[in-house]
């Protein structure tokens, strides 16, 4: 039984999974999880500056991708957190890409709909573009990132497995800023959301305001 198993009782990997893999493959799969979860903590920083900055109103496509984003993120943090208590093992590894790419997917469909809703010659898009192409069209790339990370992680199982740095450390710290980043933004998103749809069921479909300060003000 002990040989079916990634740990010991102490949650150490077993003598032969830890003779398997990699030492240096399985530092860079766990900061991989957090280029994962930061790169998305940039895009919807981004959003947020459209969002801010050129008042700009996400739809609800629009959330619906920033919502496909976060879960697949959950994902990347639940291997980071995992991995930081030492208690990441192949198939909790497996589970957590499986929870990402299938976010991810999700969000591919959402993006995809926005694209086809806009797809014919003379229509210009919702919202404004960057470098080119608009967001919802940079969201659909970022979900095959995702699924194109997952596909490699997932081969290098065999041989990496995310391991995190000693507690004190410099890497250490780097991760926790990191996390903490993430969960700011997901509970800033969530407060944009409750502020844009105020009291209401679902968000408008081209909101152009913030409804919850309407309702109260009586504007």
């Amino acid at each position: 039984m002990a040989a079916e198993t990634d740990v010991t009782a102490a949650g150490q990997p077993s003598p032969t999974m830890a003779e398997e893999r990699s030492p240096l493959l399985s530092t860079l799969v766990y900061w991989g999880a957090h280029a994962w979860m930061l790169g998305y903590t940039v895009v919807m920083l981004m959003a947020f500056s459209v969002q801010f900055l050129q008042d700009e109103y996400p739809c609800p496509l629009c959330m619906l991708q920033r919502y496909a984003m976060i879960l697949s993120t959950i994902g990347a943090l639940w291997i980071i957190m995992q991995a930081r208590r030492g208690e990441l093992t192949t198939a909790r590894y497996a589970q957590a890409l499986g929870m990402g790419v299938l976010a991810a997917v999700t969000g591919t469909s959402v993006s995809m709909r926005q694209i086809l809703l806009h797809i014919l010659p003379d229509d210009q898009g919702y919202g404004s573009k960057v470098l080119g192409l608009h967001l919802y069209t940079w969201a659909d790339i970022t979900f095959a990132i995702v699924v194109l990370y997952v596909a490699i992680a997932l081969m290098l199982t065999a041989k990496a497995v995310p391991t995190a740095p000693a507690k004190s450390s410099i890497g250490w710290k780097i991760s926790t800023g990191l996390v903490w980043l993430f969960l700011l933004v997901v509970a800033a998103n969530v407060v944009a959301i409750i502020f844009l749809e105020g009291f209401a069921w679902v968000l408008p479909d081209d909101p152009n305001g913030y409804n919850l300060i309407e309702q109260l003000t009586g504007g």
